[in-house]
C-alpha cells in the first residue's frame, strides 16, 4: 500500500487492487466549507440553507458520538439518511438555477460529484463524518515538513512514518508519548515476540499501576 501512495493516490481505489480496493469516505466539514465561505457574505441564500441543513447531520453526529457502531449506523439509518436524501434532492433542484461557473454551483458539484463517497458514512458506523481528527493529527507533521527531506533514505522515511503513527495513536488513547517510548523501549529488549501486542499503547495504558488501582 506504501508503494502505490508514494505513486500516486488513485491506485488505492483500483478494482484490481489486492487485497481489496480502498473505498474513499469524503469529509463533510469539506464540503461545508465551501458554503459556508459563500454564506458568511450574507448574500447567498442558497449557500446559506446547504449549510443549515448540513449542520443538521452534524447535530445528529454529536449525539451519537462516542457509542458503538452499530448504535452509530443504527441511528443514522433512523436520522440522518433522509436528510441526506432530501438534502440531494434540493441540491439537484438549486443546481438547475444556477450557471455552470457559478460558485454556489461549483460547491454543489463538490458534493454530488462525489456523493458515493459523501454518504459512505451511512453504510458503516465506523465511518466518522469528517477528517478532522486525522487532520488535527498531521499539523505536526506538515509544521515539520522540511526536516523529512532528511530522513536520509527511503527507509529512514518509513521509520519516521512508523514512529509517527504510534506517537499520534498515544495521544488518541490518552497515553503519554514519551512515557510509553521510553518504557516500551526499555523492556523491548526481554520482552517475548509472541507477547508484542501488550506494549501497543492502549493495551500498555490498561496495564500500568495507577490503572489497575483503579480499577480496584
Amino acid at each position: 500500500m506504501q508503494a502505490d501512495a508514494f505513486n500516486g493516490y488513485n491506485d488505492l481505489y483500483w478494482a484490481n487492487r489486492k487485497p481489496a480496493p480502498i473505498l474513499e469516505a469524503a469529509c463533510w466539514s469539506h464540503g461545508r466549507r465551501k458554503f459556508f465561505d459563500l454564506a458568511k457574505t450574507g448574500e447567498v441564500p442558497i449557500a446559506a440553507e446547504a449549510v443549515r441543513r448540513i449542520d443538521e447531520l452534524f447535530a445528529i453526529e454529536r449525539a451519537i458520538n462516542g457509542k458503538a457502531p452499530k448504535q452509530q449506523l443504527a441511528v443514522r439509518r433512523e436520522k440522518s439518511a433522509p436528510l441526506v436524501t432530501d438534502l440531494e434532492i434540493w441540491m439537484r433542484q438549486q443546481r438547475t438555477l444556477l450557471s455552470a461557473g457559478n460558485d454556489t454551483a461549483k460547491a454543489i458539484n463538490y458534493l454530488l460529484n462525489r456523493w458515493a463517497a459523501f454518504t459512505r458514512f451511512l453504510d458503516d458506523g465506523r465511518v466518522c463524518l469528517t477528517n478532522n481528527a486525522a487532520e488535527r493529527a498531521l499539523r505536526g507533521v506538515a509544521v515539520g515538513i522540511r526536516n523529512w527531506t532528511f530522513a536520509g533514505s527511503d527507509a529512514g522515511g518509513h521509520r519516521a512514518a512508523a514512529v509517527y503513527t504510534l506517537i499520534e495513536t498515544c495521544k488518541m488513547n490518552d497515553v503519554d508519548p514519551q512515557a510509553w517510548l521510553a518504557d516500551v523501549l526499555a523492556r523491548l529488549p526481554d520482552h517475548p515476540a509472541s507477547k508484542i501486542a501488550d506494549l501497543l499503547p492502549w493495551n500498555w495504558k490498561a496495564n500500568q499501576p495507577q490503572n489497575s488501582a483503579a480499577a480496584a
